[in-house]
């Protein structure tokens, strides 16, 4: 006759049976799984060039999945040839580097274009980058000229860079300033140090100032856009344009404002910046979800069945991973780690995409802004840069030895 087992056997049993298979399960190393996205962006993006045309840049994809692209002044032309340095900078891919090049030098007729903030967003993300990486000093006087012109936006009565020359119906503006031109800062101040302009490095450290002392909550949580008088520096109003209320916090915003005072510290060495960037920290460590990527709005009334932002959550991994090493707070490995987490998410099936899908993009499920029903739902191409460079700073900690 079979004995059956004891319920004490069989429990022994199952838990070897778990633990075998769970060793025999592979868990991927952020080294694999960067080598994995490096591999699809490498593929990705040499075939979204052959998709442009003259002087266009590719923006997102379209209903039908196909690229949709902009002209060199729309704010994000800089991502993808900043992108293409990212992936050249891991790969060592020469037919990269050329495109890199080649996209570059598309954006040459900006560096003496001031119409709005976004300058450095253009500028920085592919000139500077390709000075940065090659030492080329064939990239320096576009990063001087434009770096120059993007200063004279500034006003000594608001202490800050003036975002926007447009308004838009309803909007009773004057000096607009939104928290996303705290990123323009680094063209400012990487510019400084460049050329030894402390003029530059002066405009950018006011403007953090300024913006530090009008642009937060008690909580640390950032409106989107102040409004002052041109006038007096009197701030007149703010509101959160892309966001769900003026009182929410649009998760974006939110990204720029962290990743925006971890590099003026990284930057200036002004300890002000770094305690800055560690309570903006702490609020959204508190507030992400369990995957890390958050809805487009913290506060939207549609919570859990809302739409999430790829684009700022691999904007906030990267400020977190150099957050993590500039600050000396005890929460400091938590912010790799949940910048890990964010990472691991954004690899997944559910954000990244498959070779020859996504329009030649790499990350889905990104939202530009909800209340004007613009790019919902959609690739974005400053998900992909801030994407990579977060991987590319993860491995850079690898590589210390203070990373997995």
């Amino acid at each position: 006759m079979i004995r059956r087992p004891d319920m004490k056997t069989m429990t022994l049993l199952a838990t070897v049976s778990l633990m075998l298979a769970g060793c025999s399960r592979h868990v991927e190393t952020m080294e694999e799984l960067t080598d994995r996205v490096f591999s699809i962006a490498q593929e990705q993006y040499k075939a979204m060039d052959e998709n442009l045309t003259g002087t266009t840049m590719p923006r997102t994809a379209g209903k039908d999945g196909n690229l949709v692209t902009s002209d060199i002044r729309w704010w994000c032309s800089g991502f993808y040839p900043g992108s293409l340095w990212y992936i050249y900078e891991y790969t060592g891919d020469d037919a990269v580097k050329g495109l890199a090049e080649k996209n570059t030098w598309k954006l040459e007729p900006l560096k003496y274009t001031g119409t709005d903030h976004d300058l450095g967003f253009q500028m920085n993300c592919s000139f500077g980058n390709a000075y940065r990486i090659t030492g080329d000093p064939v990239y320096l006087d576009p990063i001087r000229e434009s770096a120059s012109v993007l200063a004279a936006r500034f006003s000594p009565v608001t202490g800050t860079i003036r975002s926007w020359d447009h308004t838009r119906p309803g909007c009773d503006w004057k000096y607009p300033v939104i928290i996303d031109n705290m990123m323009n800062l680094e063209h400012l101040y990487n510019a400084g140090l460049l050329f030894g302009i402390d003029t530059l490095k002066s405009v950018a450290l006011i403007h953090a100032n300024t913006t530090m002392t009008n642009h937060f909550r008690p909580d640390y949580s950032s409106w989107h856009l102040v409004d002052y008088d041109p006038l007096t520096g009197e701030v007149r109003l703010r509101q959160t344009v892309q966001g769900f209320s003026d009182s929410s916090s649009w998760a974006r915003g939110q990204a720029w404002a962290l990743y925006g005072y971890t590099m003026m510290f990284r930057m200036s060495g002004y300890d002000c910046y770094l305690t800055q960037a560690e309570n903006i920290a702490d609020m959204l460590v508190r507030r992400l979800p369990e995957d890390g990527i958050p809805y487009w709005d913290f506060d939207s009334d549609r919570i859990p069945d809302d739409y999430r932002d790829a684009s700022a959550a691999a904007i906030m991994a990267s400020a977190f991973i150099e957050l993590g090493t500039l600050s000396n707070s005890p929460e400091k490995r938590n912010y790799i780690d949940v910048a890990e987490r964010q990472l691991r998410t954004l690899a997944s099936p559910e954000y990244l995409s498959a070779p020859g899908e996504n329009a030649g993009f790499l990350l889905k499920h990104s939202v530009g802004s909800l209340p004007d029903n613009s790019e919902v739902d959609v690739p974005l191409s400053y998900a992909d840069y801030y994407f990579l460079e977060a991987l590319l700073r993860f491995a850079s900690l690898d590589r210390s030895g203070s990373g997995r």
